[in-house]
């Protein structure tokens, strides 16, 4: 699969990396999203990459040791008893300005708790001749190892980098799809490059699903447990969580009452789920977040929204190998799940964009109670909801994944509801419909895939 994006982090590391003395970068986010491809990118020739292991901290230094060998002949002839004792050897030996990474560096710190107040001490000394580059997927341990105040590695980094998901824009054009494929891909593999190689190996969409997901032997059966393994201690009760939020309990009250526990007790873990980006706390636009009573958890990334809603309530067919439930299961609901990645795409694309040449700011969903003229109550839902920067217009959008809608009455439903929110007062309501496929009326208020594709880049 092509190399696409990740210019900005790269700019960052060569920057890092060339400026006059030695740099420390770090690097950390989940698995799979290719933060070890993006580094190889970065090193060259003379540049050396190590990716430890969870084997003792010993043997880890042997390995090392030998592959500083193929830069520094016999560099693995010596036994080296500490990390201090390595690093110096490797300073002693350094003639040329070079960049020594090592990978999934908190396997490293599992073994050797001092290796960070050793690295400290290093820095500190300002005496390295060659660049560090730390890298890990275990993003708890990152943090606290670079980001906690009482951490020894505190503000020694040159650069800092989370590394996120990938747009969807570049999921097209590493695979080349077309612009409906894409939303329909990108709701299942979402922004993870790995996953958009092993669909790029299969002939199909379908046959990729069937392959890596709907499989005891595909290679993501059981992704969500490995994801959790680097940063959850308990697997069980995360996963437990997760799979009610996929089978539709949204609020705290439903979450508990499934897990038969106070709601008292699920605040962490719940906050724990959002800080490492599987889950997303949403509010109604215009609420403080602070202060919002009424909030619904959702599963933030497309691959595990997917997996929740379709391989757990499965799993017995899975193992079973039968595949007749499960594409029933796809055929009646799969179209209503993209519709919801769909929803948050389009919301994406409108926040902080040029839109009919108004720039709006956060985007958002509203749902409620609107009181109409004759004081009639409605319950209502805004799939997209944004102020314009100068507070002159208020955009509202529904999103539509299906084959054909009549404009005309969409929009006529969508400006009658809009004018009924408590905040529309003193704001031009600017409609717009976001859908799969082009209305049976042109419609200049209608945004398709190619367009919130273009707005996504």
């Amino acid at each position: 699969m092509i190399f696409v994006d990740r210019t900005d982090e790269m700019a960052r590391f060569r920057a890092a990396l060339t400026q006059e003395k030695p740099s420390l970068v770090a690097l950390y986010g989940r698995r799979r999203l290719g933060k070890s491809t993006l580094i190889k990118k970065v090193l060259s020739e003379q540049d050396v990459y190590f990716l430890a292991d969870r084997s003792e901290a010993q043997h880890q230094r042997i390995l090392l040791a030998k592959v500083l060998g193929q830069q520094f002949p016999d560099f693995d002839k010596v036994e080296y008893p500490d990390w201090e004792a390595i690093f110096r050897a490797v300073n002693y030996r350094t003639e040329k300005r070079f960049t020594l990474c090592l990978d999934e560096f908190p396997y490293l710190v599992e073994q050797s708790p001092e290796l960070p107040s050793v690295l400290q001490k290093l820095v500190d000394e300002r005496l390295l001749k060659y660049n560090l580059i730390l890298c890990g997927s275990s993003q708890n341990m990152m943090y606290g190892l670079f980001l906690d105040s009482t951490a020894p590695l505190y503000g020694r980094t040159d650069e800092l980098m989370r590394l996120a998901p990938l747009r969807l824009p570049y999921m097209q054009e590493a695979l080349g799809l077309d612009d409906a494929g894409t939303i329909e891909e990108y709701a299942v593999w979402g922004g993870v490059p790995r996953y958009w190689e092993l669909r790029e190996h299969r002939a199909s969409f379908e046959e990729a699903i069937w392959h890596n997901v709907f499989s005891v032997n595909g290679a993501l059966y059981e992704e969500p447990v490995k994801l959790f393994r680097d940063d959850v201690k308990d697997i069980v009760k995360i996963s437990t969580i997760m799979s009610y939020i996929g089978a539709g309990a949204n609020r705290i009250s439903e979450i508990a009452a499934r897990c038969n526990e106070p709601t008292t007790n699920l605040s962490r873990p719940l906050k724990k789920l959002i800080d490492l980006g599987f889950l997303e706390r949403d509010i109604p636009f215009g609420v403080d977040e602070k202060n919002a009573k009424k909030s619904l958890y959702k599963i933030a990334d497309p691959f595990m929204a997917f997996y929740y809603q379709f391989v757990v309530p499965n799993l017995s067919f899975i193992e079973l190998g039968r595949r007749l439930p499960i594409e029933q299961a796809l055929k009646a609901h799969f179209q209503e799940y993209v519709s919801m990645q769909w929803e948050k795409l389009c919301r994406e694309a409108c926040a902080g964009n040029v839109i009919n040449g108004i720039l709006y700011g956060k985007a958002g969903r509203w749902w409620g109670t609107l009181v109409g003229e004759d004081k009639k109550l409605e319950q209502a839902e805004f799939d997209v909801v944004a102020e314009s920067l100068d507070k002159k217009y208020l955009l509202v959008g529904e999103c539509k994944w299906t084959n054909k809608e009549n404009a005309y009455r969409l929009i006529a439903e969508l400006e009658r509801k809009a004018s009924l929110l408590p905040f529309a007062e003193k704001h031009t309501i600017v409609p717009i419909l976001f859908l799969k496929n082009a209305p049976t009326e042109d419609s200049k208020q209608a945004m398709l895939p190619k367009d919130v594709i273009a707005l996504l880049k």
